[in-house]
């Protein structure tokens, strides 16, 4: 990917992955590693300045989290975020103790002293807390810049040692000036270069891939959305047609889906898509499952094993040894602490390796992207809009938009209450405007009316967000009278729903989908 710029020590803040995003945005390319990795690992990447992570330990706790203390022997420029900031006036010899107040959320920093980090920063800016602990007293050299309501010590710094650390989370979007905060301490502190980009990864990967594969084949699943569509297009360049694409139907797709995604990718990638029908199967194993975390493991081990089975008809001289994915940073973070501790949130169907009866090693080409990243690297690799503006779509489909069990006539109730939802959103122009929409059916059941008939009908829930990655979001502002409609529509042309409710909660505290 190239040279890495800054290190960033995960302490496990859900928002760890943010910081690389934030920092990637602005051309400076960064890593994360858990907060324990070795010193040498560390010293061996020569990174220009090291960011410690937020994470929900404390400080005083017996078995808190602390990284190798030879880091300081470096000599580089370190920020300490959140935790990250407590770590360091701990050990340096200053005092954290549990706030009388927690500061979570909006709060304004006031600027007392001048430093590099807040050049061209407004004064007053909002930034976005979360913590229960806080600096009471500053370890010797260190002083107070800028402050918040509660937190007199919001930001602090040690010009002599270029060591500074913030109360704050900047990478979050809520954070105002956070992404010039994290430029100022790359770019002006550390001098990182600015010169990282997706053409750059798409070139220095294609080689890493046809390196890796050699002559081999590799299998690759294919759902038509923008992950799996994009590492497709990235192993085709790579490989050409020693790419075996292969698209699985687990009837848990949305209306038209499989003839969209087939029609798709005949036309826009020129490789024959290989079509399996598994439906019967999936649902079938899905029967009686009502937990959510059940029925995500259910579909991702019978993915695997339909993969399995197909991958034997086209490897009958053992050439394919690889399965690709589409797995993408959000995927890993919300899964499993796979680069340090942070608290798993819920699995993922293409996260977390293959299990041990699998024979092919996994291939993730853009395991360490952001949904916002991997749509730059389609448009390098010269991929339509059309693909890569789709709205993102679960690999375990609409069973985890189905509160409870799994079957037939439910999904059927949700398949067309999704396509008269996305027809509306089309029409009025907001499909493009918004991150991701969809409809999820409660099987909840209330009274209602219709003519002068008494119902007792299903409940569906439309869920519209706006979001830039996926790791923090807001539920969409829709017009009043678009809800309407959307509403309208639903109630009066799917025959079991009589209710129709929108959900305005954001991520967090919630996740974007519901299961």
């Amino acid at each position: 990917m190239g040279n890495v710029e800054i290190l960033v020590l995960d302490f496990g803040s859900q928002f760890t992955q943010l910081i690389a995003r934030r920092l990637r945005e602005f051309g400076i390319y960064a890593e994360i590693v858990p907060y324990f990795e070795k010193f040498e690992a560390i010293q061996i990447r020569r990174p220009k300045g090291i960011i410690l992570s937020g994470g929900p330990a404390s400080i005083y706790e017996k078995d808190a989290y602390k990284p190798d203390v030879r880091i300081f022997e470096l000599g580089i420029p370190i920020l300490g975020i959140c935790y990250g900031m407590q770590y360091l006036m701990d050990y340096f010899g200053g005092k954290v103790e549990r706030a009388n107040a927690h500061e979570y959320g909006k709060a304004n920093l006031e600027i007392k002293t001048q430093s590099i980090l807040f050049e061209g920063c407004k004064n007053g800016a909002v930034v976005w807390m979360s913590h229960g602990d806080r600096v009471v007293k500053l370890a010797e050299g260190f002083s107070g810049i800028a402050e918040s309501k509660n937190s007199i010590y919001a930001c602090v710094s040690h010009e002599k040692l270029r060591i500074y650390a913030v109360q704050f989370h900047p990478e979050v979007a809520h954070s105002q000036e956070g992404g010039k905060y994290l430029f100022n301490f790359a770019s002006k502190i550390c001098g990182a270069s600015t010169d990282w980009n997706m053409k750059n990864f798409a070139q220095n990967e294609i080689i890493k891939l046809r390196e890796k594969i050699a002559n081999g084949k590799v299998l690759c699943a294919v759902s038509g959305g923008v992950d799996s569509s994009v590492v497709a297009t990235l192993l085709y360049r790579a490989i050409g047609d020693r790419l075996i694409p292969v698209f699985v139907d687990h009837g848990l797709l949305r209306s038209g889906e499989r003839e969209s995604v087939e029609m798709m990718f005949a036309k826009n990638l020129g490789v024959p898509l290989i079509s399996i029908d598994a439906s019967e199967l999936f649902l079938g194993r899905l029967s009686g499952i009502s937990d959510p975390e059940t029925k995500r493991k259910i579909i991702g081990e019978t993915f695997i094993e339909v993969f399995e089975k197909e991958a034997k008809k086209y490897n009958i001289n053992g050439e394919i040894k690889y399965l690709a994915q589409g797995t993408l940073y959000p995927d890993v973070i919300e899964s499993v602490s796979v680069k340090g501790p942070s608290k798993t949130i819920k699995s993922h169907h293409n996260v977390g390796g293959l299990p041990e009866w699998m024979k092919f090693e996994l291939i993730e080409p853009l395991r360490e992207l952001f949904k916002d990243e991997v749509r730059s690297l389609g448009r390098e690799l010269g991929m339509p809009e059309v693909m890569l503006m789709r709205h993102p779509f679960p690999g375990p489909g609409l069973a985890i938009r189905i509160m409870g069990e799994v079957n037939k006539a439910d999904l059927k109730l949700l398949r067309q209450a999704d396509k008269v939802f996305l027809e509306e959103l089309h029409k009025s122009g907001f499909y493009h405007k918004v991150w991701q929409a969809f409809c999820v059916l409660l099987n909840v059941k209330s009274v209602g009316v219709m003519g002068d008939n008494r119902t007792y009908d299903n409940t569906i829930c439309i869920r519209v967000v706006e979001a830039v990655d996926g790791m923090s979001a807001t539920f969409a502002h829709l017009p009043h009278e678009l809800l309407e409609s959307i509403s309208n529509r639903i109630i009066n042309e799917v025959v079991g729903i009589n209710r129709v409710v929108y959900d305005i909660t954001s991520k967090p505290p919630g996740t974007i989908e519901w299961e």
